[in-house]
């Protein structure tokens, strides 16, 4: 019990002084050079603020639903070694024949595709 006190209290004592150095030693007056968008050293051409297009956020999570893909497989040789395989194959196969619907449906509906 000790040591989880120790080691309590070490990381108290640690998060409150990094937490009081960073508002120490902080700047909190920024001048029109920092609050103006980077332009690479030119005069801004534009709004800073230009919205995205829809179709990056699309993209976006598509990317994000595959990849989740990967991380939901990633396990498979491992789970094959249990007692039933079979289902273990089974949901697998259930699972990549979804995404792979639903990859096919997003392409076929032009949702893949950056131009008009």
């Amino acid at each position: 019990m000790n040591t989880i006190s120790l080691m309590f209290t070490t990381s108290l004592i640690l998060s409150i002084t990094l937490i009081t150095l960073n508002l120490w030693l902080t700047q909190m007056n920024p001048d029109q050079e920092k609050l103006s968008p980077y332009e690479c050293g030119f005069d801004p051409l534009g709004s800073a603020r230009l919205p995205f297009s829809i179709r990056f956020f699309l993209v976006a999570i598509l990317f994000l639903l595959f990849d989740l893909e990967i991380a939901l497989l990633l396990p498979l040789p491992w789970a094959i070694q249990l007692q039933s395989p079979i289902t273990t194959l089974t949901w697998t196969f259930i699972m990549i024949t979804l995404l792979t619907l639903g990859l096919i449906y997003e392409w076929m509906q032009g949702g893949l595709e950056w131009a008009e």
